[in-house]
């Protein structure tokens, strides 16, 4: 089962670099790991709202606040508690927080 792992940065800033590089060798040592990076600071971020057919875009991110999106990882794990037992490796599980998402398919009904 495929899983994001969205890793939240805290208000200092970044995690630790070299936390998340040795945990990214081990993962992709096992196979599991498939994809991910860091994320442009939120400063950067536009987001875009559709409203009664009409499109605009607002600078900032959609979600405010002292922890923002930082990085992902695309894993590909056996279940959940492997994909949470990943995430518990990255630098940012100790200083903000780092989401686990199954991902589906286009069907949405691999669940």
């Amino acid at each position: 089962m495929k899983y994001l792992l969205l890793m939240y940065s805290g208000p200092v800033g970044r995690a630790d670099d070299l936390t998340r590089e040795v945990a990214l060798l081990e993962v992709a040592e096992s196979g599991e790991w498939l994809d991910g990076g860091p994320i442009a600071d939120a400063g950067l971020t536009r987001t875009v709202r559709v409203r009664d057919g009409v499109a605009a875009s607002s600078p900032g991110p959609f979600r405010t606040g002292p922890a923002q999106l930082a990085g992902y990882w695309v894993v590909d794990c056996e279940d959940v508690e492997r994909a949470v037992e990943l995430a518990a490796r990255l630098p940012e599980a100790a200083t903000a927080a780092v989401e686990v998402r199954p991902l589906m398919g286009p069907s949405g009904m691999e669940m």
